[in-house]
């Protein structure tokens, strides 16, 4: 009778499942209308019917952020869950919807779904910037141009680092050319043409935006790199701890489970009892415990047996769990990867501006760094540590062959491949670097 109602139980839950998953689409497809209503009834209550623009005169700028936050937002849910809806349309098939219409679940006419994806696209068609914020750090790397074309512009390009002169500078670097000469040495045009951009009334204006737009791919480029670390951190313990580990513990019973998962597991708990057990003779024998019969003995290795057999049936538990935490977590950190291509724009842009920025020996050093730590004489000590550390991690048996075999492949393929972004980029971009590097590490 309990199997029979345990049955029921999960065929109900499983039948509300698919019916969630059956009903995927139309639930993506009324979230994005409904977000895009939200978007339409601001504009036509506040701003007329328009676009809602941050450079409106209309409201004060603490009015102004209220809507941007509240459009960001609705923008946000919008486009995810349109990318939501073409997912599960893809996925959906005749089987499915027959299913569905078996179920109860009627699906709405085309006619309608055209509908709201013409006023969905409609709406969020105006902001064709998912994020303004970001949209504003990406920035390009400055380009040399002639002093000719500089000398014709009223005002420079804006700047992309918070270094003024040193940035005006490179910009008004004219390009260098084979064999090429001029009726006046490039020096005195640089001159003349860096005396314009410095007596330009705008040139301040260009600095202090160049400032903002750093410090704005800063604050954005941290603030990705902390959710690309804290997002896999937190859905690898929820999951871990709400779905996995109740579930685990359902299907796994304590009476019934596998002691161990693993040959290596096994052969530890046997030297940890066998060890035990020749204390427990050695202190009887030398006078540290009352003296015990071989009777006695035996039951203190009984419970010691139990105790360590519960230890380890906790840990085969963990590594099960691990197992199914960390494939949540790989997602998590996938789909945030999916979702933030502009976050993504913008960390690249603050990685090139930060690693191309450093002096000659400190990129020389880091070089060094990471070439000793990763492929250097002493790594196949940390790859066996680490290989070893996964595999106790999800409860597998450290195969020896396998980390051997990895040692001697993967640290000689990281190499050629940094070998070759050395010679390939870093020798074209900054060759003094490549020099300083050679000179240390010889």
């Amino acid at each position: 009778m309990n199997n029979f109602v345990f049955t029921q139980k999960i065929y109900s839950y499983l039948l509300a499942a698919y019916r969630w998953y059956l009903l995927t689409p139309q639930r993506s497809l009324d979230e994005a209308y409904q977000a895009a209503l939200q978007i339409k009834s601001i504009e036509d209550e506040h701003f007329n019917g328009q676009k809602i623009d941050a450079d409106s005169s209309i409201y004060s700028s603490s009015m102004m952020d209220y809507f941007e936050l509240d459009l960001k937002k609705q923008l946000k849910i919008a486009r995810m869950r349109l990318t939501e809806f073409r997912a599960s349309r893809w996925f959906s098939n005749e089987s499915n919807q027959k299913a569905a219409r078996k179920t109860g679940i009627e699906y709405p006419s085309a006619d309608i779904i055209l509908e709201k994806l013409r006023f969905i696209d409609e709406v969020i068609s105006k902001y064709t910037v998912a994020d303004p914020e970001i949209n504003s750090a990406i920035v390009t790397q400055p380009q040399i141009v002639k002093v000719d074309e500089v000398a014709t512009q009223k005002s420079p390009a804006p700047l992309t680092t918070p270094s003024p002169n040193k940035n005006i500078e490179q910009k008004l670097k004219p390009r260098r050319k084979a064999d090429t000469t001029g009726v006046l040495p490039r020096s005195i045009l640089g001159t003349i043409s860096r005396l314009q951009v410095e007596l330009d009334p705008n040139s301040e204006q260009d600095v202090v935006q160049s400032f903002r737009q750093a410090q704005r791919r800063t604050i954005i480029s941290i603030r990705f790199i902390l959710l690309l670390i804290i997002v896999p951190l937190l859905a690898h313990q929820l999951s871990k701890t709400l779905i996995v580990g109740p579930l685990i513990s359902h299907f796994r019973q304590d009476e019934t489970a596998n002691v161990f998962i693993n040959f290596e597991m096994e052969e530890e708990a046997l030297a940890e009892l066998q060890r035990f057990e020749e204390r427990l003779k050695f202190e009887n024998l030398i006078g540290l415990t009352p003296t015990l019969n071989p009777e006695a003995i035996e039951d203190k290795l009984k419970e010691k047996a139990a105790e360590i057999a519960e230890e380890f049936r906790g840990e085969s538990a963990n590594a099960i769990k691990n197992v199914f935490a960390d494939i949540f977590s790989v997602v998590a950190f996938v789909w945030l990867l999916l979702v933030s291509k502009q976050s993504i724009s913008v960390l690249k842009d603050f990685f090139d501006n930060l690693v191309y920025g450093l002096s000659d020996s400190a990129k020389a050093f880091i070089i060094i760094l990471f070439t000793d730590v990763f492929v250097g004489f002493h790594s196949p000590h940390g790859w066996e540590v680490i290989l070893e550390g996964i595999s106790r991690h999800w409860g597998l048996p450290a195969n020896r062959d396998f980390i051997f075999l990895f040692i001697a492949t993967f640290p000689v393929i990281l190499d050629t491949i940094f070998k070759y972004w050395i010679f390939r980029y870093l020798n074209r971009i900054s060759p003094s670097a490549v020099a300083t590097y050679r000179n240390m590490n010889e």
